[in-house]
């Protein structure tokens, strides 16, 4: 089974797939950190701070045939990360897309407003994040909305965190075999 989760910053990719790690004891990549690796590595002429969907470009071919190497082999596999484009599932033959669930976190406008002290709070509870000034609650905003109108422009499945984080999360991930 392959793990896909994905979503705008903040919305807690990396704090599922640490649980899901914990629960499954399934391997994770996260595509900050194969992005990190190749950048500092010199890799690519890509940095940080390049335009996400150049990122996305570069990163999702890799990332795509990892998951399908995984599969290939019979081998669990958490993905969590911004990176992935919205027809993904185009990518990938029937055969695959059976062992890949998949999910994209999308919080409300009013989760953000509510909860953005929350938010800010717990940015750091998995990875340290060693510059947060970028999220402001209009950047949440306008992500988390852009991500939604994509969702379901592309018919996407997404889970909406609206009122109680935990119980909105869990009530859209499934149990695994």
């Amino acid at each position: 089974m392959v793990i896909i989760i994905t979503g705008a910053s903040h919305v807690g990719k990396t704090a599922l797939a640490q649980k899901l790690l914990e629960k499954y004891s399934y391997p994770c990549l996260s595509i900050d950190h194969l992005k990190m690796g190749l950048i500092r590595s010199g890799q690519t002429n890509l940095t940080p701070l390049s335009d996400d969907s150049d990122l996305t470009d570069y990163l999702w071919p890799i990332v795509r045939e990892m998951v399908k190497t995984a599969i290939e082999n019979n081998q669990n596999l958490i993905v969590e990360g911004c990176y992935i484009p919205f027809d993904w599932a185009s990518d990938f033959d029937a055969e695959y897309l059976k062992h890949i669930q998949y999910y994209c976190l999308i919080m409300s406008e009013n989760y953000i407003k509510n909860h953005f002290a929350d938010i800010k709070k717990f940015a750091n509870i998995i990875e340290n994040r060693l510059d947060d000034s970028d999220c402001t609650i209009e950047s949440l905003l306008a992500d988390n909305e852009q991500i939604l109108v994509n969702a379901k422009k592309h018919g996407i499945n997404y889970i909406l965190i609206d009122n109680d984080y935990s119980n909105d999360l869990l009530n859209g991930v499934v149990e695994f075999e």
